[in-house]
């Protein structure tokens, strides 16, 4: 637009010259305006002349499939970033809840109310028939189910603390395994439980778990001699006895290595306690929000999803 706004300072006009072998019109030349071409640009619809401003408005404006086409496609893009805006709400706001052990009310209540806005915007209302969204490991970010709890509390064992809480989901063979990692001063140990999954829905699942599984423990094959200790305010020096340490550090990680190769502990789980149903409720290629049968709430991320690191 500032080039037309340039051309227009100028007085110039068109000529619009005459062959000299035409006898047919005699008047002088026909001087035009630049202004009148430059202004009212204009072409022809099915014979009809109109200018590209009217065009525009009317190709916009009117209950056309193009303009319902382009209104769809600006609510598609909004909901989009809308979602996306609420994913990283709740990844904040879980941040610092150890899982939900440690969250307040007041946060607990601020969760809840973005997870009921996230449902309502499910960009997968069937889950179960997108089985390859839900292929994969998840890392439990939060839950309201109670009974974890004492688990995701660190003054049952001393020393240990719950490392991870996940759960993987093989699509192909209907499998689910629910791993719980512990980690310590000395190394990392897990217990596990294995089950099947049949579709009972469109958003539900049946779990049946068959095996737990005790994993065998890693522990750690070194162990750093410090030069000195500190025993009240008096420091003893290590290095006359650094021989016999050395000595105890090496039976120490013998030891490992040889637990550490042992098979896991397997156990069957019988009865019909070792059953459990699943309702998703939203599902996409970051997020999994399920409730439980007793209506608990579990909050998923998949591993390797930027949400992981608020």
């Amino acid at each position: 637009m500032a080039t037309v706004q340039l051309f227009t300072q100028f007085p110039c006009k068109t000529r619009v010259s005459i062959p000299p072998n035409s006898k047919s019109i005699s008047k002088p030349p026909i001087l035009v305006p630049m202004s009148s071409i430059i202004h009212r640009p204009v072409f022809s619809t099915r014979g009809i002349a109109v200018s590209r401003a009217d065009f525009r408005v009317r190709a916009t404006d009117a209950p056309g499939e193009r303009g319902s086409a382009l209104l769809a496609a600006e609510e598609a893009i909004e909901a989009v970033e809308e979602t996306e805006r609420l994913k990283r709400s709740l990844a904040d706001s879980l941040y610092g809840t150890d899982r939900g052990l440690s969250a307040s009310s007041e946060t607990r209540a601020e969760i809840g109310d973005l997870i009921t806005q996230l449902e309502s915007k499910n960009p997968t209302p069937a889950p179960t028939e997108a089985l390859f969204l839900l292929n994969g490991k998840w890392i439990l970010a939060y839950t309201s189910f109670v009974n974890l709890f004492p688990l995701l509390s660190r003054g049952i064992v001393p020393l240990v603390k719950v490392d991870e809480i996940s759960q993987t989901i093989d699509s192909d063979n209907f499998t689910v395994q629910n791993s719980v990692r512990f980690a310590g001063p000395l190394g990392t140990n897990s217990i596990s439980t294995n089950a099947k999954f049949e579709i009972r829905s469109p958003k539900r699942v049946q779990i049946k778990f068959e095996q737990g599984v005790i994993g065998t423990p890693q522990l750690t094959d070194s162990i750093e001699i410090p030069e000195y200790v500190e025993v009240l305010g008096q420091k003893i020096d290590l290095n006359p006895i650094r021989g016999l340490l050395t000595s105890v550090q090496d039976t120490a990680s013998s030891v490992a290595r040889t637990i550490s190769s042992q098979p896991p502990l397997k156990f069957s789980l019988p009865g019909d306690n070792a059953q459990s149903w699943l309702l998703t409720t939203y599902l996409d290629k970051d997020i999994r929000i399920s409730r439980g049968d007793g209506g608990s709430v579990f909050v998923l991320i998949k591993e390797g999803s930027p949400l992981l690191n608020p």
